[in-house]
């Protein structure tokens, strides 16, 4: 659920230079020199949005629940460690999306990469700290640490090609089980996609064409793809007896999967066609999956989201 409201954090922050990259042939193109005017409406922009969310989120959820003084929390084998590579996922996105503004303003590439990290691990800092001030739950380092694999995932790769050729993408699915815990896994279908860990897989997705020759014939938005998920959790650590649950009778277990995926904002067009497809670049494209799990069963997918 954290990760989710940060990742929308960005997108809403992107979508309000959508209008003006329409008439150009690539979304967000590096400007070559600095353009004060684009950079200050990003850092006023951002830090307005940062400022109501952190205070919204703030008055409507934690202000709820007693106070502690700060603490740390070990959530390290907690919903069989889906809301950490979920963490890692957002905090690469951010980066790269951060970075892409900042290239965008002008800003050089050594300083977009170091503000573009910093800034995702500054947001993804923020939940984490109201959670280190709450009873309920404490600063968990797994979190943050998974966070800063996102983000070096990003810098590595910005650094050592100048390009990302490796990705972290999600999907999202309804699963039975929020039915039999509504409270933990969401009660209607907005809270479901971003509580019920069991619907939500992670994705490494490696894009063929930036580790081949550039005469080659493979197209520029093809993509392979592993995928890790869980399913049969009720719980974050273990579940209560099957039967507490009428219509549960599952075991947790681990879900591999090996998919094609797609880069739609890698494909050639308009501004208008590159700019919907960039917002979804952190989304992995549905397609045919093999699935390999804990149960030591292999499955096949005509269409996995």
């Amino acid at each position: 659920m954290v990760t989710c409201r940060k990742l929308i954090l960005v997108l809403i922050v992107v979508s309000l230079f959508i209008k003006q990259s329409h008439s150009q042939a690539y979304f967000l193109p590096p400007s070559d020199q600095l353009r004060k005017d684009r950079l200050n409406k990003v850092v006023w922009t951002e830090t307005a949005i940062l400022a109501v969310t952190s205070i919204g989120l703030y008055y409507l959820w934690y202000k709820k629940f007693p106070k502690s003084r700060f603490h740390l929390f070990n959530d390290r084998h907690e919903w069989m460690q889906i809301d950490k590579v979920g963490h890692a996922a957002t905090a690469y996105n951010i980066s790269a999306m951060q970075y892409d503004l900042l290239r965008w303003c002008g800003v050089k590439q050594h300083d977009a990469i170091l503000s573009s990290s910093l800034t995702s691990l500054a947001y993804m800092s923020i939940i984490e700290i109201m959670d280190g001030f709450s009873k309920e739950w404490g600063f968990s380092s797994y979190d943050m640490l998974a966070n800063i694999s996102g983000t070096a995932l990003f810098a590595a790769q910005q650094y050592g090609w100048n390009e990302q050729r490796i990705g972290l993408k999600a999907s999202a699915r309804f699963t039975p089980f929020a039915k039999e815990s509504k409270s933990l896994l969401g009660h209607n279908w907005a809270s479901r996609l971003m509580k019920d860990y069991n619907g939500q897989t992670y994705w490494l997705t490696f894009n063929l064409r930036s580790f081949l020759p550039v005469n080659s014939d493979v197209p520029t938005w093809l993509n392979l793809s592993v995928g890790y998920g869980a399913e049969g959790m009720l719980r974050a650590k273990k579940n209560i007896p099957d039967t507490m649950y009428k219509n549960y009778n599952s075991q947790r277990y681990r879900q591999f999967y090996f998919a094609p995926d797609a880069d739609l904002f890698r494909i050639p067009g308009n501004g208008a066609m590159q700019s919907t497809f960039y917002l979804t670049k952190f989304l992995k494209t549905p397609a045919p999956a093999i699935e390999f799990n804990s149960k030591r069963k292999i499955k096949l997918h005509a269409i996995y989201f």
